[in-house]
């Protein structure tokens, strides 16, 4: 199983960047999916969860602002992210659980620019 990510970049404070996550070796329609985030020196936490029948939940720091989703006929979890923060340089990275087993991508840096 690997999860590749893209779509990071600096963007504007305020500005809108949306988040890709390739997946092979399962397939996301069948799965939990999830993003999270990490600062430097800081634990990751998980931003967005998104359920096999599509339920999604999100971390109150970024509720109403975030949107994950899954595209079965790419296999790919994506993360659309909206009125963005300033913050430090931060790693967002996709995860895929099934059967117990997680498997995490190598992330792609995010940094919001004031």
């Amino acid at each position: 199983v690997q999860l590749a990510e893209s779509g990071g970049c600096v963007v504007q404070a305020g500005g809108s960047l949306g988040l890709s996550c390739a997946v092979s070796g399962l397939s996301v329609s069948s799965v939990y999916v999830f993003w999270g985030r990490q600062e430097p020196g800081k634990e990751r936490e998980v931003v967005a969860t998104l359920r096999r029948c599509s339920s999604a939940t999100y971390a109150d720091s970024v509720k109403g602002r975030f949107t994950i989703s899954r595209d079965s006929a790419k296999n790919t979890i994506n993360l659309q992210m909206n009125s963005l923060k300033h913050e430090v340089t931060t790693n967002y990275s996709c995860k895929a659980r099934k059967l117990g087993a997680s498997y995490w991508g190598q992330g792609t840096q995010v940094t919001v620019s004031s």
